[in-house]
């Protein structure tokens, strides 16, 4: 399986993908974006779909879309929370309409429009594998740097303030992240199913472990183990890589439940 130069591309860029989606997901979490994440995700195939209508690569017509769309979320939201779900919606529904206008005047067939959707561990070349490093890094790199502050709005509100940490700035920043999260993890499971790499590795850890540094490792060790088995059952069986890992990862999420409700019940 690793002979294949495709194999070796797809794990490398995988393992990455897992790693920061674990980690990403549980701030997405616990400041309740899943509803973003997949709105994301919609517009990152409005940003595959003008990379490919300009001559750009998917991914960077992913990351110009996605970060714009984060900043105008988090500029026009501002500190009212009830007024984000409408600004999402209105801006999700704009940029997927220019991704649908792209895609019709590109001279593309309808494959490019399925690998945007769906993902296509095939067309990961060691270019694709190289640019996703320096994103992961620049992603993992920032991160680290505000990780206080944004462990403190993300989980403490009333702390963030009593430490006057800068909520909107934290905010802004967190939604270019994860921007470029989902630009990066979308290459591997495509733009439809993204938010599951994002949101259930990270759901799933929050029932087996309390600390934000514990639920981080392992919600890395459900989106690799997803990841890596998803990767191997599609080459042994032909079937779409991105069937398995969103099936496993149900799976994992629907045995963390179990895991919760069985104390719950024998109280």
């Amino acid at each position: 399986m690793f002979s294949f130069e495709f194999m070796q591309n797809a794990y490398l860029a995988g393992t990455l993908i897992a790693i920061v989606s674990g980690i990403m997901g549980v701030f997405v979490t616990a400041r309740n974006m899943p509803f973003m994440t997949h709105t994301l995700s919609e517009i990152g195939f409005a940003g595959a779909a003008f990379g490919i209508f300009i001559g750009w690569t998917p991914l960077n017509g992913m990351l110009t879309f996605t970060t714009i769309s984060s900043i105008l979320v988090g500029e026009l939201s501002g500190k009212v929370e009830s007024r984000r779900e409408a600004v999402i919606s209105a801006i999700s529904g704009f940029f997927i309409g220019l991704g649908i206008l792209f895609l019709s005047l590109s001279n593309k067939n309808s494959s490019y429009a399925t690998n945007i959707l769906f993902g296509s561990v095939i067309g990961i070349s060691r270019q694709d594998v190289l640019q996703m490093v320096v994103l992961s890094v620049i992603v993992l790199l920032i991160l680290f740097v505000i990780l206080r502050n944004l462990k403190d709005d993300s989980f403490d509100p009333v702390g963030a303030q009593t430490n006057h940490v800068h909520s909107s700035l934290i905010s802004i920043i967190f939604l270019v992240l994860l921007a470029f999260s989902v630009s990066v993890a979308a290459q591997i499971v495509g733009s439809l199913l993204i938010f599951v790499l994002l949101t259930l590795p990270a759901a799933s850890a929050k029932y087996f472990t309390h600390t934000v540094l514990k639920m981080m490792m392992l919600g890395i060790a459900f989106a690799l183990f997803g990841v890596w088995f998803g990767l191997y059952l599609g080459y042994v069986t032909n079937w779409p890589v991105t069937f398995f890992i969103a099936t496993i990862e149900a799976g994992i999420y629907a045995i963390s439940l179990g895991y919760n409700y069985l104390p719950s019940r024998s109280e």
